[in-house]
Formats: structure tokens, C-alpha cells, sequence
């Protein structure tokens, strides 16, 4: 084990707003690089979200800031000032990888689009996250975008919909944001190793609608084979009652069928005429095969029941409440929450999911809390730029930093 970590001396300046780019940079730096993170004088718009807490100098932090800015630092510049986009294009060839997520043409009307940076840093790494994606003319191109806005248009959500009734929007958080993020990380990696094995940076162009319409690929992979209208085929992945709640349980193999009918208490039902098909397995689900299910469930708890079908080689989970999550077992081991103490007097801390990429030679250290509003404006622009205490007192009163 070292303390050492896979991204050391990576450096990442990031102009970075809500999730889509957040997220990527936050996983980032719990690898290892280092994030310098700009902000507007007002901040990223993620600290204006709701719930919020407020930070040592009573300004509100919002949820969406605080669960996607761990391990990094935080610089305050005007890019609408000439001085402050002056101040980015010196920045730029001390990092390897500058990233952005605005609407796309934004940068470019601020100076520090993709060109810009290229002629000043042809080394770097130009990375974009938007809705629509910044190279290639779509209909969408200018369309702003958050998350349910591109999970719709992936068609996941009229997949899903029930008849009669109005879409369900984010069913699981922001999707379209940790999806696009993700993905920003496999192409930033991806053009880092390229870099060391040519010396030439490249531009990273990540399509937030790209990003969900991977991830929802049985929409249109299943659309090609024939599948209309939400059908997900003949297989059981459905919800079933147990005496506490609810548990899912999948199953779409005959031999899986022949084990649950058999835990359940009826192996006569693999010869069944009835279930002789897997579609079979569907018509007969809600007057055969829920009752004989939910009847064998019902002195279970759902993790129970669970239990038992996984010993029967059967994956079944259960539908755990928000705080049965927070307080799962595997949660704990994996330490898959981290605790951020409030500044403002609650003493609930906000949790926010760990790092879910293990290495075993890393040593895992603890983390570093989300910067406050510009907490590194000085220390980073002295250091890097060799700005003296004058010029930053000067450059803050005439609001080019912050």
C-alpha cells in the first residue's frame, strides 16, 4: 500500500458550474489531481441550489455544490473582464487539462474557448461538457440542458411511462449529469495517456445526450429488434411485497424460473403448460405467479427474503428507504458515505457518496472538504502567476477576482 495516487501531478483547471463537470473533477481528485476550481465572483450556480447549509461567513452552500466539489480549491475570476480572462489564458499552460461545462459558444465569446486555450497551451487537454455537445451541428446545439431534460429526449422516460400518466422525472437523481461525468472522465484518461505517448493535446467534447442515450441502450437496441411501446420482453423484474416492503427480483432463465417456483413452494409449475414459455412466465404473473410470491414473502422482512432467494442462486434486492441506505451494513464497510460537518450549528452531517473506485495499492486517506467561495484566490494566483499581495488587493477592488 502507498499513499501515493494514480493521478498525482495531474493538474486540472476546471470552469465549473453545477454536476455534469463537478462530478468528473471530484473523482478526479479523489484519484489523485489536482482541481483548481474558477468560479464566477458569485460562485458556481450549485452553491444556489436547495437544501442548503451556510458556510463560515454565512453565505448559503447548496446541496448540489457541496456532494461534487470535495479535494479541490477554489479561485474566484471575472471572466467577463478582459484582466480575468487574461488571467486564465496564463493559467492555462501550468495545468494539463482545462475543462469547461457552459453552454456551448459561452467560452469562445469569454476568450477561452478551445482555440484560445490551444494558441496559448498547445500541450493541453480542452475538455467540454453540454447538453448538445460543442462540435458537431444537431438541432440542439443551443438548447440549454440539465439532467431530465436529456433523460427525456433518451426516451427512457415515455419507456417507462404508464398509460394515462405524466412522465416520472429524474427517478434516479441526475443521471444526465453523473453519466456525462463519467464519461468525461474515461476521455480525459484517455487523452492523457494519448498526450504521453505523442506530446499533443487534444479537445475532449462530452454530449450530456450522448451520455444517457448509452446508458438507456435498451430504448433503441430494443426498438431495432422489434420491441415497441415500453415492452421489456418476457422476463420477470418486477416488485414484490414482503412484510416490511418492497423487494425486486429478476429472473429470465428457465432455470432461474424452475428455482423460484421450487423456493416458493410449487415445483409442479416448471411441467405447467402455463409457464411452459417465458412469456408465459408474464401472462400469468399478476394471477399465479405475485400471489404465490408474496404469500411465500409474507412473514419475511425484505432483506430476508432476499436472503433466501440469493441462496437459491436467485438476485433479488431490497427497496431500501433513505435511511436504510444511510444505515446499510455495506454502505458502512465500503465506506461509501462521507461525513461533512456543518458550519452552521446542525448536527446532522451532510453526507455525500465516497469514492467508489478502489485501488488496492492506494492507501485511502480521508477527504478534504468542499472549498468555501474563493477560499484559494490568493495562495493560487501568487504561487502560479507570482502575483504580489498589491496587485491581488488590487485586482479584488476593481472586482477582477473575488
Amino acid at each position: 500500500m502507498t499513499t501515493s495516487k494514480p493521478l498525482d501531478g495531474v493538474r486540472i483547471l476546471a470552469l465549473e458550474q453545477m454536476q455534469a463537470l463537478p462530478y468528473a473533477t471530484q473523482l478526479l481528485a479523489r484519484l489523485g489531481a489536482d482541481i483548481v476550481k474558477v468560479e464566477p465572483p458569485g460562485g458556481d450556480s450549485g452553491r444556489g441550489s436547495l437544501p442548503a447549509m451556510t458556510d463560515p461567513a454565512g453565505r448559503p452552500v447548496g446541496a448540489t455544490f457541496l456532494r461534487n466539489n470535495f479535494g479541490k480549491r477554489s479561485v474566484c475570476v471575472d471572466l467577463k473582464d478582459p484582466r480575468g480572462r487574461d488571467l486564465i489564458l496564463r493559467l492555462a499552460p501550468r495545468f494539463d487539462v482545462i475543462a469547461e461545462n457552459s453552454k456551448p459558444g459561452a467560452m469562445d465569446r469569454l476568450g477561452v474557448g478551445y482555440r484560445d486555450i490551444a494558441s496559448a497551451h498547445p500541450a493541453g487537454i480542452y475538455v467540454s461538457v453540454s447538453g448538445f455537445g460543442n462540435t458537431v451541428a444537431t438541432p440542439y446545439r443551443d438548447w440549454p440542458a440539465f439532467a431530465p431534460v436529456v433523460e427525456a429526449m433518451s426516451g427512457i422516460y415515455e419507456m417507462k411511462r404508464a398509460d394515462g400518466q405524466p412522465p416520472l422525472v429524474a427517478p434516479v437523481g441526475a443521471l444526465g449529469d453523473i453519466g456525462a461525468a463519467l464519461f468525461a472522465t474515461v476521455g480525459i484518461l484517455a487523452a492523457l495517456r494519448h498526450r504521453e505517448a505523442t506530446g499533443s493535446g487534444q479537445y475532449v467534447d462530452i454530449a450530456m445526450f450522448d451520455a444517457v442515450l448509452a446508458m438507456t441502450d435498451i430504448v433503441t437496441n430494443f426498438w431495432s429488434m422489434g420491441l415497441r411501446g415500453g415492452d421489456l420482453g418476457p422476463v420477470i423484474m418486477h416488485g414484490f411485497r414482503a412484510r416490511d416492503g418492497w423487494f425486486v427480483l429478476q429472473v429470465g432463465r428457465e432455470a432461474h424460473f424452475a428455482k423460484l417456483v421450487a423456493l416458493v413452494g410449487h415445483p409442479e409449475w416448471t411441467t405447467d403448460p402455463m409457464f411452459a414459455t417465458r412469456q408465459g412466465w408474464l401472462d400469468h404473473l399478476e394471477d399465479v405467479l405475485r400471489p404465490a410470491v408474496e404469500s411465500w414473502a409474507s412473514d419475511l422482512t425484505k432483506v430476508e427474503a432476499c436472503q433466501a432467494l440469493g441462496a437459491a442462486g436467485l438476485a433479488a434486492g431490497p427497496c431500501l428507504t433513505d435511511e436504510e441506505v444511510v444505515a446499510d451494513e455495506h454502505v458502512a464497510a465500503r465506506n461509501m458515505l462521507a461525513a461533512l460537518p456543518r458550519t452552521d450549528g446542525v448536527r446532522q452531517p451532510v453526507l455525500v457518496p465516497g469514492n467508489p473506485v478502489r485501488l488496492s495499492a492506494v492507501t485511502a486517506e480521508p477527504e478534504r472538504r468542499p472549498p468555501w467561495l474563493g477560499e484559494h484566490t490568493d495562495a493560487v494566483l501568487g504561487e502560479e502567476l507570482g502575483l504580489t499581495p498589491a496587485e491581488l488587493r488590487l485586482l479584488r477592488a476593481e472586482g477582477v477576482i473575488a
